[in-house]
């Protein structure tokens, strides 16, 4: 399946919220268009203020060439805001690959997306996202860069139109600012190191929280885009790896290991050797590739000191020299308003062995199978205007997964699951208080290619998130998520694309819920249709 992924597939990731008809008539097979792509997912939530929206782009992408501009705030919306969206709208005709792209603004990158694969005639899409968190960046005039890559020529005619906006929404009345991180960084001279991603990082000394953000993407065409597919040697399969499919995003400070976190397996819209499965419905995650989160505050008091430090980010597993992963990140600092300066220190520091095997059973589906677990528990004080407080954070990650196929790789399965556990105590005066974060990843499916050359792939993706806040042991807030992707599709592969003969159903249920709230929709589709868009809230 790996040589069928590399010839198909490119990057791409979604959250298109435009809706559609509710059902329609299913054609027999995929015609020369389709229904734009849309996902189950919710719009953003805004309040009933006074707005005002800045476009920030507006271009199209033939090469990699940046788009760059300037961007300029609202005047007329003050400079604190209840919240603040990022609008995409995109468009694309002709034959294309997905692909995938980045916009910047300030340096601090706000948005990880991708992009459908378009039908003849062409599509268009949506993509919406809260970056309210990003408002200390967003006050003043900032440049601007943006990229899709692409590649435009006789046989890949797609040119990727797009125009993002943000819109701010003032506070007030009733409404209030949100609270937001004082400052959003980036690192100093970032530079790719190896197989890391480095740069110099220094945060204002009264620093009392230091959230670091990935955007972690495997792509690019090769085989880490794929990488949960990895096998290692002798195993006769075309993406090999020494440690098989084990991958773990790892952020350092001043070469010591702050934080470890599981990357989503991101399907991009071309994946599984199979287009016909995204079309409309894309993966989870696609559109808006969220990033991996590490709570740094217990490294806070070493980095309180006024000089930069050295931060890395490394994703392990991958093998020496072989690119693949991008990793940028950014830092969000908040400031303590009533001390110029705040001192602590790293207290504990536990890094639990990684642990992990893979092994590989020659035969006529051949077998590999692996496992992983690692621990990581980092505490530090900080000497606040508000008394001592001790962060903690432990996370802990676990991967299983078993990969079989065939000589040829004309059948091509993985079952596999990833789990993120994370809990930050936070104590000071009074009772602590206790967030944990439980993350599941799921993906189980298989490819075949029959005698006649039609391609067929079963596929079902899951994103489940349990999220909860404690304080001496009465739970103050929760929010659970459940994201289900399942999607069958065949085709003829290496004829026109008017003798493919192509079929294919998809369905997404995205469910969220939190105290007094409920969010329950599902879609499904067949040949390219939109056959279902209901909700159970």
């Amino acid at each position: 399946m790996r040589r069928l992924l590399l010839a198909l597939c490119a990057a791409a990731t979604g959250l298109a919220l435009s809706a559609g008809p509710a059902t329609a008539a299913a054609p027999t097979e995929f015609g020369t268009t389709w229904h734009d792509p849309i996902t189950a997912g919710p719009p953003v939530a805004t309040p009933r203020t006074t707005s005002c929206t800045v476009t920030v782009a507006e271009t199209e992408f033939r090469d990699y060439t940046p788009y760059k501009s300037t961007y300029a705030p609202p005047g007329r919306c003050g400079d604190r805001w209840n919240k603040v969206v990022l609008k995409l709208d995109g468009a694309v005709a002709g034959r294309q690959f997905d692909r995938l792209g980045y916009l910047r603004i300030g340096g601090v990158e706000v948005l990880r997306t991708s992009t459908p694969e378009p039908s003849p005639k062409g599509i268009t899409w949506h993509v919406e996202k809260d970056v309210t968190r990003y408002a200390a960046a967003l006050r003043t005039r900032q440049p601007v860069e943006m990229l899709i890559g692409n590649l435009v020529n006789e046989t890949y005619t797609g040119v990727i139109k797009v125009k993002a906006t943000l819109t701010f929404y003032k506070a007030e009345g009733r409404v209030k600012p949100a609270a937001t991180p004082d400052r959003v960084l980036t690192l100093d001279g970032a530079r790719a190191a190896g197989t890391a991603y480095e740069g110099a990082l220094t945060v204002p000394r009264n620093s009392e929280r230091v959230v670091a953000e990935v955007y972690a993407t495997g792509s690019g065409g090769g085989c880490e885009e794929f990488w949960y597919l990895a096998v290692p040697e002798p195993a006769p399969y075309s993406c090999k790896a020494k440690d098989g499919p084990t991958r773990e995003v790892r952020v350092s400070v001043d070469g010591k290991l702050a934080g470890i976190a599981a990357p989503y397996p991101t399907v991009w819209t071309g994946g599984w050797s199979n287009p016909f499965l995204w079309y409309v419905i894309p993966g989870p995650r696609a559109f808006d590739v969220r990033p991996v989160e590490y709570d740094l505050t217990p490294f806070a008091g070493q980095l309180n000191d006024g000089k930069p430090h050295r931060i890395s980010v490394a994703v392990a597993g991958v093998p020496e020299g072989q690119s693949g992963w991008d990793t940028p990140v950014n830092v969000l600092v908040w400031q303590d308003a009533k001390a110029s300066v705040v001192t602590g220190a790293l207290t504990r520091h536990q890094d639990g062995t990684a642990r992990g095997g893979v092994d590989y059973q020659p035969g006529t589906r051949h077998r590999v199978s692996a496992d992983a677990d690692h621990a990581l528990t980092v505490s530090g004080y900080l000497n606040t205007s508000h008394g001592r407080v001790t962060t903690t954070v432990s996370r802990r990650l676990a991967a299983t997964s078993l990969h079989r196929w065939k000589d040829r790789e004309t059948a091509d399965g993985l079952r596999a699951r990833w789990t993120d556990d994370e809990t930050v105590t936070v104590a000071g005066r009074g009772p602590a208080t206790v967030n944990t974060a439980h993350r599941v990843y799921s993906m189980e499916g298989v490819t075949t290619i029959a005698p006649d050359d039609r391609l067929d792939t079963v596929l079902t993706m899951g994103d489940q998130a349990d999220l909860r806040t404690t304080r001496a042991g009465k739970q103050l807030t929760w929010s659970r998520l459940d994201d289900t992707y399942t999607g069958n599709a065949s085709y003829i592969q290496n004829v026109p694309r008017e003798r493919r003969h192509a079929v294919g159903v998809s369905r997404e249920r995205y469910r969220l819920l939190g105290p007094g709230a409920c969010y329950d929709r599902t879609l499904a589709t067949a040949q390219g249709e939109l056959t279902e868009d209901s909700r159970r809230c």
